[in-house]
């Protein structure tokens, strides 16, 4: 006879990730360093950013540059002789280092905004070192050849092919465009050719970085998808994480019931204190005090329904305390009354007809 063991078909209900993170995940997973944004984004943005600073900056280079000529072949050699001292040398070497820097500024200034706006806009801005901390697992074999044939290498290689397919067809569609213009060259200076030759490499650089920026937008939106894909939780993980940041609910029913008997006792604690026990006279009853030293209006120190209305009639009866039969105002003041609050002054009247009456059992004076 054949044993089954019946848990291997048992369904797994927190094995799936099917919930949406929480917002616990999601902060969790950015101190880590793991956020959703693309690569290709600050690239392609880069890339247009450097064409169209060349476009819009070329004539402030081109003329910077040829300017520098004239410095280092001229110039120079009019330092030669007595006067041409290591200072005077390393005045030049500054001076050099200061023109080049000024003439690449608006490269490096329209770079550097580029590159932070396209990491703004994709995730906002959280300092952690999480991920520049060493892990062991990055260093495994095992670990970087299952890296090198995941789903993800896959995509990436299919994502690069086709970027080469996609550029090569744009760059074929410019340089068909302008192929009737290197038919005619041999007419043209050779600064009508640098010219055009510099329109034609402007409108590639262009057309090329506006597509990959297209692509780079798509690639952007991928990755906030897998993001938010990779981070869905289990049921399970769900109920532990609310555990872990609320409490087990079982404990916490446990507390609450607790807490509720503690209060009660207190509360039955306070009836053999009362004047008077209003009752329904089956389903509620309502414990009253007054002192007018204490407060100003009488003031309910315990109240009941059911089971523990007959508990509270029960200990006043053993201390001697007078039980009333006023179904409205017992269910006017269990509904609207809370235990340690005085009554509301529409009930002044019903109440204080009520304990005139026991003060006069009792032969008390109010």
């Amino acid at each position: 006879m054949l044993a089954y063991d019946l848990q291997l078909f048992a369904n797994d209900e927190g094995g799936e990730k099917t919930e949406e993170p929480t917002a616990k995940k999601i902060e969790d997973s950015r101190k880590e360093g793991q956020v959703a944004k693309s690569k290709e984004l600050t690239s392609a943005a880069m890339l247009l950013a450097f064409f169209l600073c060349l476009r819009i900056f070329m004539s402030f280079i081109g003329e910077r540059l040829v300017n520098v000529f004239p410095y280092f072949w001229r110039d120079i050699a009019n330092e030669t002789g007595d006067g041409f001292t290591h200072v005077r040398a390393w005045q030049i070497v500054l001076d050099t280092v200061q023109y080049i820097a000024i003439t690449i500024a608006p490269f490096v200034i329209f770079a550097f905004v580029i590159a932070f706006l396209s990491q703004r806009i994709q995730i906002t801005w959280k300092v952690t070192s999480k991920p520049m901390e060493p892990k062991l697992n990055k260093l495994s074999p095992i670990s970087g050849f299952k890296r090198m044939f995941s789903k993800q290498s896959l995509f990436e290689l299919v994502l690069s092919i086709f970027k080469i397919v996609v550029f090569s067809a744009v760059a074929y569609s410019v340089v068909k465009d302008n192929v009737g213009i290197f038919v005619t060259a041999y007419d043209l200076t050779i600064q009508d050719c640098l010219g055009i030759l510099f329109d034609m490499v402007m409108e590639l650089g262009i057309k090329i970085s506006v597509t990959y920026l297209a692509l780079a937008l798509g690639d952007w939106v991928f990755q906030k998808w897998k993001h938010k894909k990779d981070l869905r939780m289990t049921k399970q993980e769900v109920k532990d994480e609310y555990k872990n940041q609320e409490g087990d609910p079982k404990v916490k029913s446990q507390q609450r019931q607790r807490m509720q008997q503690a209060a009660r006792r207190r509360m039955m604690q306070s009836v053999p204190e009362a004047d008077v026990v209003i009752t329904n006279p089956t389903h509620f009853a309502v414990a009253l005090k007054y002192d007018n030293t204490v407060s100003m209006a009488p003031v309910v120190v315990a109240k009941g329904a059911d089971y523990l209305a007959f508990k509270i009639k029960d200990l006043a009866k053993e201390n001697d305390i007078e039980i009333v039969e006023d179904k409205p105002l017992a269910r006017m003041l269990y509904a609207n009354v809370e235990v340690g609050n005085e009554i509301p002054p529409e009930l002044y009247q019903a109440v204080a007809e009520v304990l005139a009456y026991v003060y006069k059992l009792k032969n008390k004076v109010s």
